[in-house]
């Protein structure tokens, strides 16, 4: 060793320069992170378009079917990584999930959901939006649909970027709306049709918030506000978890089961009925198991609502990709049928390609870019924790479930959402009543200043405001983007 080498200045220096070169190297890790994802989502939509070609390789229109495959490809990333998080958002805000175990349950159930359950909506989105004879041609019919699959890619893609929970719903049925004006006119768009949409998405995040207002108020008057917590619990947790697995079990015969067995509306009422009522008296013991030793306060409840939180997060994953795989799909069924046989105006079959890439695409998005939204719905609109956030889950499964069943492709986002804001509205509801209901006993208790009440409010004003704005302004920007792609892709053949 050199005099140099030995030197404690030099040793100094040495580990300053090594401090420096393992930030450089955390600063390289850090920005390239993202890099990486968007690598491998170029990869995806590459995959995407070789798929359509090794399908549709001998057909007369191949480039179309690829464009249009790689299109469908980025939509359903856009879907996993923006709309996504409001399933998985709540359960990872209450600290039920790690993010990385939110993305595995939500890989799988979403994919299990767009290939099991996922077909019916596919129909209502590709031709129920449009009136398809009116587009007078298949080449007509086919910009349109790409242009509408465009737009809502782009769109979602800039709302995810700056942290925006949009509807992706909204985003392509906006789309398809904005083309078919462009191609045929107003007197294209099936306005009957849209105006149901239209009230359904209104009602849907009333509908969620309000469902999931009740069942905190019945979790807090049933278990939260008794003597005994835990006793209560025992009693009504196991209730909680049957109306869950009833509800799933319903909607798995009514959907699920249909390409094996046909079920009627009655027969998976009774089924759901049968499977809520055997997974209540199983529940029974396991949460009287599961009870034993814990104090009796609320803090202990929080345990005992981890697994069925888990488990509806699970459920909304399945119900989601069931109902908005059509977002990515339907389009894309519409333009594979139109270049396969130049009908575009008869009902969509859709090919099992076509689904797989719909149910791929949401995952590879959710596990590239969802943890941004899962954050900020789960944390940052209102304050959760497992008893409000499985509220949250079941009300948005419930909701989701009978919009699916019935065909109506409504907003899994405003019902999530709304779910949230439903409970916490409820909460400074709830706060209010007991702050009066203790200054009728106590008249001299003090009060706070408007400013400070305001400063208390337990939902986010900020947030509510700004996410309303977003779902406002969704369709018409949409609508708008898609009417001018269609017009540069006129202006490109012509």
């Amino acid at each position: 060793m050199t005099e140099e080498q030995g030197d404690p200045r030099h040793l100094e220096t040495l580990d300053r320069d090594l401090a420096r070169f393992s930030n450089l190297e955390m600063a390289t890790s850090y920005v390239s992170r993202p890099m990486v994802g968007l690598g491998i989502s170029f990869v995806f939509v590459l995959l995407a378009g070789i798929a359509a070609m090794l399908f549709f390789g001998q057909e007369t229109n191949p480039a179309i079917v690829v464009v249009a495959a790689c299109l469908g490809a980025y939509m359903a990333l856009n879907i996993g990584a923006n709309d996504v998080a409001n399933n998985m958002g709540p359960a990872v805000g209450a600290n039920a999930l790690s993010m990385g175990g939110a993305i595995a349950i939500a890989v799988v159930f979403e994919s299990a959901g767009a290939l099991i359950a996922g077909g019916d909506v596919v129909s209502t989105i590709a031709k129920g939006i449009i009136a398809p004879e009116s587009m007078g041609t298949a080449t007509v019919f086919i910009w349109a649909m790409m242009s509408a699959l465009l737009s809502a890619a782009l769109w979602v893609n800039l709302a995810t970027w700056i942290g925006a929970p949009v509807s992706t719903t909204h985003s392509v049925v906006g789309g398809v709306m904005g083309a078919g004006i462009a191609a045929a006119g107003f007197g294209a768009v099936s306005w009957a049709t849209m105006g149901a949409i239209a009230a359904s998405w209104v009602i849907s995040p009333l509908l969620g918030g309000v469902v999931a207002a009740l069942f905190l108020w019945l979790i807090k008057s049933r278990i939260i506000y008794r003597e005994n917590k835990i006793a209560a619990a025992r009693r009504w947790v196991p209730v909680l978890v049957g109306i869950m697995a009833g509800t799933f079990s319903t909607y798995l015969a009514l959907k699920g089961l249909k390409k094996i067995i046909k079920i009627d509306l009655s027969s998976a009422l009774m089924i759901g009925v049968a499977v809520g009522l055997l997974v209540w008296v199983v529940m029974i013991p396991m949460i009287r198991k599961q009870s034993e030793g814990l104090e009796n306060r609320n803090k202990s409840l929080k345990i005992l609502f981890g697994v069925p939180l888990v488990v509806s997060a699970a459920l909304l994953s399945f119900a989601h990709g069931a109902n908005d795989v059509a977002n990515a799909v339907g389009p894309l069924a519409a333009i594979v049928q139109a270049s396969q046989s130049g009908d575009f105006t008869h009902s969509v079959a859709i090919p099992f390609w076509v689904m797989v890439i719909g149910a791929f695409g949401i995952s590879f998005g959710l596990f590239l870019f969802g943890p941004k939204l899962i954050r900020m719905v789960g944390g940052q609109i209102t304050k959760l924790n497992p008893m409000r956030a499985y509220c949250v889950a079941l009300s948005a499964a419930i909701t989701v479930i009978v919009a699916s069943w019935l065909g109506l492709p409504v907003s899994s986002t405003h019902i999530a959402v709304g779910g949230v804001f439903g409970v916490g509205f409820f909460r400074e509801w709830d706060a209010e009543r007991r702050i009066r209901k203790a200054r009728l006993q106590m008249p001299n208790r003090p009060t706070y200043a408007p400013e400070e009440r305001l400063r208390r409010k337990l939902v986010r004003r900020s947030h509510f405001l700004t996410i309303i704005a977003a779902w406002l302004i969704t369709v018409p920007a949409a609508a708008i983007l898609s009417a001018v792609i269609f017009f540069l892709i006129n202006a490109a053949i012509n």
